[in-house]
């Protein structure tokens, strides 16, 4: 009976544990970080837009942005807040800031529903307010194509981005 049970005695006292076994931290720091990376484009903007698909490169990130999107009732949000009718001029002149300040870039997200002319008169009224530099929001995917060029040009369709700036020759 003496075989299972060690002595307690002077001679027999364990050395203390140098080593600190790391993997259970190591786990919940990876379930936390995917936690985060799934969360965090949803936390990017709270009004739902069915974003339409493209191939082209992704938008840095800069810190002084201005998110407008159009959902598909057609309704005009800042920054998650919703626009009433007829009012996004003023809105947009209170983003404005002071006279000959930089203006912040402006990401569009417009439902693939909606009309193409409400986008139109939304980056219209971008415009008039002085915000030249615009970026359009697709979701990322290899979106076919229609190919509605002539027969005769014999080239492939290419998407081409154009930023006006204040001393850009026209």
């Amino acid at each position: 009976m003496t075989g299972g049970r060690k002595a307690r005695g002077r001679g027999s006292r364990r050395a203390p544990m140098a080593e600190i076994n790391v993997t259970p931290f190591v786990d919940v720091m990876l379930v936390l970080l995917i936690i985060f990376m799934v969360t965090a484009p949803l936390l990017a903007s709270g009004v739902p837009v069915d974003l339409p698909e493209s191939r082209a490169n992704p938008v840095d990130q800069e810190p002084d942005q201005v998110t407008v999107a159009i959902d598909s009732a057609g309704f005009v949000y800042i920054d998650d807040v919703q626009i009433e009718p007829g009012a996004l001029p003023q809105a947009l002149d209170s983003i404005v800031g002071p006279e000959g300040a930089e203006r912040p870039l402006v990401n569009l997200r417009a439902d693939r529903a909606i009309d193409w002319g409400r986008a139109m008169a939304v980056m219209g009224e971008l415009n008039r307010a002085g915000f030249n530099s615009i970026s359009l929001i697709t979701t990322s995917g290899a979106a076919p194509i229609e190919d509605t060029a002539p027969a005769d040009a014999g080239g492939e369709l290419e998407s081409v981005a154009v930023t006006r700036g204040s001393g850009a020759a026209e």
